[in-house]
């Protein structure tokens, strides 16, 4: 035994020597639960999903990350575990029910028609069900910055929902805004709690079920049904117009090509004629004798054909009798 371990005993000794029987072990217990007590509050763990922020007397002096550590005992060092890798959400115009291993998911019956129901730009009544996903990104921010960042989360979106809702009519609410609206409240809300410095990280906002009251649904079903009954006709009517303006004006650019072809045919033609003529009085000035002739022969022989048969007439005589038989006198050429 080393001096150090004599002297303590001694002084061990000294202390309990004066002791009545058992007084030692009055004194051995406090000590040992004290030793026991700082062991156990000298380590800490956090969990995979975790971050831990460890305060000494009230000042945050470290951030440790999952896995086993070890700070001052006896609550000197006082440790916060944040969840900071977990993926959070708040429901709004439902709850799911908690279920137990494969069970399919549950929904509270509990009613919360008075935070879904909201009102459009158009003065129509929707209930509008969402989600907000969202996770801890700094968690002396989350802790200290604010009193209830979860609370102020929710009133916050659920602010910025309704007023997002009110500047949009129904039927974009319901159709096609779904998607601009759920990135645009997104966006909004990140902005907000990054004002408030509340060290939350907004992931999605999501719509669930967009529908109109219960009340007034078969009106509204109804309302819907003449809208796609306008549709219809009208891509109807348009698909008609795209069938028939396309034909029409292509019937109008035939008749309008076929009207210039024939007027270039007339122009050309009475040009031709008229270079004829002209070439045909030139001779006749020259020849007119021979010409006359010609003109006449070239008459006859365009007109003889036509004819079927010719009839001569005397005052002298009782009945007509024919001249020629040309039409038959012709057939029998052919044949």
């Amino acid at each position: 035994m080393n001096n150090s371990s004599r002297s303590l005993k001694d002084d061990f000794d000294a202390l309990t020597k004066d002791l009545p029987s058992g007084g030692a072990a009055i004194v051995l217990v406090p000590i040992a639960l004290i030793v026991i007590w700082g062991l156990f509050t000298s380590f800490y763990t956090v969990q995979p999903e975790e971050q831990a922020v460890v305060k000494r007397f009230g000042a945050v002096v470290e951030i440790t990350d999952p896995g086993l550590h070890f700070k001052l005992p006896f609550g000197i060092d006082k440790v916060q575990r944040v969840a900071s890798a977990r993926v959070l959400k708040q429901e709004f115009g439902f709850r799911t029910a908690a279920t137990q291993g494969n069970e399919a998911t549950r929904y509270s019956d509990r009613d919360y028609s008075a935070e879904a129901m909201m009102l459009t730009g158009d003065l129509n009544v929707i209930d509008v069900e969402w989600v907000v996903q969202y996770r801890i990104q700094d968690p002396i921010k989350y802790l200290y910055q604010q009193r209830e960042p979860d609370t102020t989360l929710r009133d916050i979106s659920e602010s910025v929902m309704r007023r997002v809702v009110g500047n949009r009519l129904g039927s974009e609410v319901l159709t096609v805004g779904r998607v601009e609206i759920a990135e645009g409240v997104r966006e909004e809300i990140q902005t907000i709690m990054d004002s408030y410095e509340s060290g939350l990280h907004i992931i999605t906002v999501e719509l669930q079920d967009v529908v109109p009251p219960q009340a007034v649904r078969p009106a509204f079903n109804e309302v819907n049904e003449a809208r796609q009954e306008r549709e219809r006709m009208i891509n109807e009517a348009t698909k008609r117009a795209n069938q028939q303006i396309p034909r029409a004006k292509g019937e109008a650019q035939r008749l309008v090509a076929e009207a210039e072809g024939y007027a270039t045919e007339r122009v050309n033609r009475s040009y031709g004629e008229t270079a004829r003529f002209r070439a045909m009085l030139q001779e006749y000035r020259n020849v007119p004798e021979v010409t006359r002739a010609r003109i006449y022969l070239e008459t006859m022989g365009e007109i003889l054909p036509n004819v079927g048969q010719v009839i001569m007439v005397q005052d002298d005589q009782a009945g007509p009798f024919p001249l020629m038989n040309i039409r038959d006198s012709r057939q029998e050429v052919a044949k």
